[in-house]
């Protein structure tokens, strides 16, 4: 079944129609429980209390008690609604060592599903019509068979907040950070607009570059900065330096200027903070590509052939695990200063 967007489902909201099985997967958590508590309000108020449950995928088993629940008749009503979180649980489930196969839920090529997992995939073949069962998960593995019993058979919607615009919205491209660097300005650009504020734009990329990809920290930070201000209107880099620590702020900017400047005692302190915030090889690499093409371009063209060189080499060693990822990425920044 083709992917559905989030106005799709709410249009079927409004028209009290919704589909047997919705699955909700992403990283954008925020997004995905506003579109399972707006598919509650298919259930009237003074009924939900008895037509709407939710229930937590932590214990092994859990599964027979999502289906006992989906298979529950609406009580006055005529429509039920079940929400099941920490979904990824039953479709991403760890590994126990060499556990059978049936236990670990194999995918199509390797045969049969655990007891757990078969009996939610026959539910998902033949859902109650009057239950909508939401299925919200963080991620899925997509090569086992209830995973695509889903696909085939449920309405499947994405969430992955900065991360739509990559090919692999698991595993974002250095290439691909430009524009969710830009998507992610434009989100704290709009967030505050909202509020009848106004922003700095360098103020915006601060507070941007140090979410990288993922929209989880960039939501917060948004929250505790308008916090932060209360009813100031004009927000400046200074308030955005105030809410984020020294030590976690990941300031591309700083990165890419000490470069420009060939300064690397200060090039791999920032580098150093990078790492140190948690921020991913592939990330900085994608930082250092943008410098690149938009820094050193504009202040010294000639450097440019070596540079790219330099990036493609660093690139390929990482893809190749030729070496720590943060030998190989001091190593490039030494270089990309003229070392």
């Amino acid at each position: 079944m083709p992917a559905a967007t989030p106005a799709a489902v709410r249009k079927q909201i409004a028209q009290r129609r919704t589909d047997p099985v919705y699955l909700l997967i992403g990283d954008d958590s925020a997004e995905m429980s506003r579109l399972a508590a707006d598919l509650t309000a298919v259930v009237d108020d003074e009924l939900r209390a008895f037509n709407t449950e939710h229930i937590y995928a932590q214990e092994r088993g859990v599964a027979a008690s999502i289906v006992e629940s989906a298979r529950t008749l609406p009580m006055l009503g005529d429509r039920r609604v079940v929400v099941v979180l920490r979904g990824e649980r039953l479709l991403k489930p760890k590994r126990r060592g060499k556990a059978p196969v049936e236990d670990e839920g194999a995918d199509e090529d390797g045969g049969g599903l655990s007891a757990d997992a078969e009996v939610l995939e026959a539910y998902v073949r033949k859902p109650e019509p009057q239950t909508t069962l939401v299925i919200v998960a963080a991620d899925a593995d997509r090569g086992r068979r209830l995973y695509k019993t889903l696909q085939k058979s449920a309405t499947v919607v994405e969430f992955w907040g900065l991360k739509n615009f990559a090919q692999d919205p698991r595993n974002v491209k250095g290439w691909e950070l430009d524009r969710i660097a830009k998507e992610a300005v434009a989100i704290v650009t709009r967030a505050v607009k909202e509020a009848g504020c106004t922003i700095d734009p360098v103020a915006a990329r601060l507070l941007a570059s140090r979410a990288g990809s993922d929209i989880a920290t960039l939501r917060g930070d948004l929250e505790r900065l308008m916090l932060y201000v209360g009813d100031r209107k004009a927000i400046d880099v200074r308030d955005v330096q105030e809410i984020v620590t020294g030590e976690t702020l990941q300031d591309q900017w700083a990165l890419a200027e000490a470069i420009v400047q060939r300064d690397v005692r200060k090039a791999l302190r920032q580098l150093g903070l990078a790492f140190d915030s948690g921020t991913v090889a592939y990330m900085i690499l994608g930082q250092l590509g943008y410098c690149v093409r938009e820094k050193v371009a504009a202040a010294d063209p000639r450097r440019v052939p070596a540079a790219v060189d330099a990036l493609f080499r660093t690139d390929l060693e990482l893809k190749s695990s030729g070496g720590d990822p943060r030998v190989l990425l001091e190593r490039l920044v030494v270089e990309l200063c003229g070392r």
